[in-house]
């Protein structure tokens, strides 16, 4: 705990640094932006080892104890939210990513400046509904859309696995569509005119689950 609080005290002093050169140069600001990173890792880090909060699956605990502290949490976490309020900033990127919760959408890109929109799905899978909300993004103003999948997918190995399949068929028959269905929001007649026009761009990449790199595919 205390190795992490010297860190946090350390990169708050480069953050001021930084700041103060993101004014001048793009080093400075290349800076501003990596100890910001690091700065909420440092605060991920101080808080993985608190137990006493967690919801470990070996803990005796109800439901109801789960949401009891689940809203305690949200108190404590909005709070410092009302304390330090963030600039807002519209969205350029929207993403589609798996509702696996090893993957971190801030960690992903390293950015807590609301550039993005988040679709979570199971497996990265588009319904319609995704299409649509995915296409009024793009009308509001985004102009890449990154359609994901991820290492150790739950979702694709209930696809691959027979008996697995059998119990849970639906999930599995989406997995099976998910190609079909980036074809199909790629065909609807806004998004090809704008990715024809330039004004969009999608990418389809691969996350390593446990590194959260992005590779395409």
């Amino acid at each position: 705990m205390r190795k992490a609080l010297v860190l946090g005290l350390s990169l708050v002093v480069l953050g001021a640094l930084a700041f103060v050169g993101a004014h001048f140069t793009a080093t400075g600001r290349e800076a501003q932006f990596v100890v910001g990173g690091a700065l909420v890792d440092a605060g991920y880090g101080l808080q993985d080892g608190i137990e006493r909060y967690d919801f470990e699956h070996e803990h005796d605990i109800t439901p109801e104890q789960v949401w009891e502290e689940l809203q305690k949490q949200n108190h404590l976490a909005s709070a410092q939210r009302r304390r330090f309020p963030r600039t807002a900033r519209h969205p350029l990127v929207a993403l589609v990513v798996c509702m696996d919760a090893r993957i971190d959408t801030n960690e992903l890109m390293g950015d807590t400046r609301h550039y993005y929109y988040i679709i979570r799905t199971a497996g990265s899978v588009m319904s319609p509904r995704e299409e649509e909300m995915l296409e009024l993004a793009v009308a509001n103003g985004v102009k890449l859309v990154v359609l994901t999948t991820h290492s150790d997918c739950a979702a694709e190995r209930v696809a691959k696995t027979p008996d697995l399949r059998a119990k849970f068929p639906a999930l599995a028959a989406a997995v099976d569509e998910r190609s079909a269905r980036v074809e199909e929001f790629l065909a609807r007649p806004a998004i090809a005119s704008a990715v024809a026009k330039g004004t969009l761009g999608v990418k389809r990449v691969a996350i390593d689950t446990l590194t959260e790199e992005l590779a395409p595919r």
